[in-house]
């Protein structure tokens, strides 16, 4: 057996052997011997290989499943600029704490800045992104797969390979494979929180720093303070529309609470971020704290769930709220006709139960977050380490990998940047709802509306169709422009991978039917 085989199968062997269920590759030749591993384990079951040739689209897919799976996923490139294309990713993945395996294929050292073809300095390359790095030469890898790490965030193993690159054509290490049963151990917190407010708030994340919904949810319980919920699809307990008619300044001066415990970060609304800011003490639990968050500032930081020692909301305080939530929830029924209000209220109310939701960054998070009445019955999911609109529809598809039925929202922007994403889609039922105001809607309400050269440079229309661009692709795409549309789609089963294009108003329009529902915040 050559050393580039022996490497790959003892790498893939661990791998399996600890549980992981699942790998995405990208083809080439210098990662043969890996791909390869892979391939033979998959045919006797005991691994499923996705395919993707962008690998960019394959790291945020591989982002995807781990989010839907709950477990690590490998990822398998050549080298070169193909392992840079794994770096957008793996900064999402550092951000939000999440289990990224990345497996880069590379030439061994000494033909490093010799010239020689596709070899670079890939050791490293993604610096302080990874929990755990090393670069391995040898026919195995000389200790055990630091998968333990992966609990804390990304990790890169950049692995030599020499020729012969090819396998023989033995397959009886794939006899001595024992498939373990991955064991979760709950923990118990062992750190106190004591605060003494009767009139505070809780204000949840739309990741919630990694925690999950049902130990946020406890915790939310035995505090019994108003709830702020970014995610209102997750938590039927939450105040309604609190990102809305936390605009007003005035609202704001009335509800300013004693204390405020922030669960992961708040990342969507300055609303709220500054109805925090008035609170003399905030306290923050996430996890992210001892990794990529280290300097974050509060009263008291928690990187778990801590035991409570708190007195009970006034109830002056909680039917406080409850009257500007009932007012503001009454302004927002009144909003109709074809909007992007009207649109992510409709999503929030009619997604069947049991489904999945991935909603994209810019517009359409924040319009779910403010205009979706709180719910329960669905699981949601959204890229919130950085934020940014790289690899949607990919992260999309991921997730979807691991739901029978999955809806994703995704602003024109988004949609277009990720468009190679389609190009695998697998037996995935995934339907795309892509809100088309013709460029970058969230610029219209920020501070760069309407200077010189906005158009040009932030507004940047595309003047495209993203129906015709998707049905180029091989995947089942319409247009609609009305509530009624909107609700049949939401409503009908979903088989494959569609895409529905909401062609709605203009950006300016849009920015100027927020500004009016902001107004109207001050007289409720």
């Amino acid at each position: 057996m050559n050393t580039s085989t022996a490497l790959a199968r003892s790498v893939v062997r661990q791998i399996i052997e600890a549980g992981i269920t699942d790998v995405v590759v990208s083809p080439g030749s210098r990662n043969a011997p890996l791909s390869l591993a892979f391939n033979a384990a998959a045919t006797r079951g005991l691994i499923k290989i996705h395919i993707r040739i962008d690998e960019r689209t394959a790291a945020f897919f591989a982002l995807g499943l781990i989010k839907s799976t709950h477990r690590p996923v490998p990822i398998v490139c050549t080298s070169g600029t193909a392992v840079a294309n794994f770096h957008p990713a793996v900064l999402e993945a550092n951000h939000t704490n999440t289990a990224l395996l990345v497996l880069t294929a590379d030439r061994p050292a000494m033909l490093r800045r010799t010239g020689a073809n596709q070899t670079t300095e890939q050791a490293r390359i993604f610096g302080k992104a990874v929990r755990y790095f090393a670069d391995i030469d040898g026919p195995v890898f000389p200790m055990e797969l630091p998968l333990d790490s992966l609990r804390f965030g990304p990790v890169h193993l950049n692995l030599q390979f020499d020729e012969p690159l090819l396998p023989d054509d033995s397959t009886t290490w794939l006899d001595e494979i024992k498939v373990a049963t991955p064991s979760y151990k709950s923990r118990k917190s062992a750190v106190k929180l004591k605060v003494q407010a009767s009139r505070g708030v809780l204000v949840i994340g739309h990741d919630r720093g990694g925690l999950s919904v049902k130990e946020v949810s406890a915790f939310a319980k035995k505090l019994n303070w108003p709830i702020i919920a970014e995610d209102p699809l997750s938590f039927p307990d939450a105040i309604a529309h609190a990102s809305i008619f936390l605009t007003s300044a005035q609202v704001r001066s009335v509800l300013v609470p004693q204390a405020a415990i922030v669960i992961g970060r708040t990342t969507l609304s300055r609303s709220i971020n500054a109805l925090v800011g008035l609170a003399p003490l905030i306290y923050v639990i996430d996890p992210r704290i001892a990794t990529v968050d280290s300097d974050r500032s509060a009263e008291k930081r928690f990187t778990e769930i801590p035991l409570l020692d708190n007195v009970m909301a006034s109830d002056d305080w909680i039917v406080q709220w409850r009257k500007y939530s009932v007012r503001c929830t009454k302004l927002i029924s009144e909003i109709d006709g074809w909007n992007e209000a009207s649109i992510a209220r409709q999503i929030g109310e009619a997604i069947p139960d049991g489904s999945a939701l991935f909603i994209s960054s810019s517009r359409p998070i924040r319009d779910i977050e403010g205009f979706a009445t709180p719910r329960n019955g669905v699981t949601t999911y959204a890229n919130r380490g950085l934020a940014g609109i790289d690899g949607n529809i990919s992260s999309a598809l991921g997730i979807a990998s691991g739901h029978l039925q999955t809806f994703a929202v995704l602003g024109d922007l988004a949609f277009l940047h990720d468009i190679t994403g389609l190009i695998e889609r697998e037996d995935i039922n995934c339907k795309f709802i892509v809100i088309n105001n013709d460029g970058g809607g969230i610029f219209s309400t920020l501070s760069q509306r309407g200077i010189e050269g906005f158009e040009k440079v932030f507004g940047t229309p595309h003047g495209l169709d993203p129906a015709a661009i998707a049905q180029s692709f091989g995947v089942a795409s319409k247009t609609i422009t009305s509530i009624t549309e909107l609700k049949n789609e939401l409503a009908a089963p979903i088989k494959g991978v569609s895409v529905v294009v909401a062609k709605v108003q203009s950006r300016e329009a849009n920015a100027e039917n927020l500004k009016s529902i902001y107004e109207k915040m001050d007289s409720i």
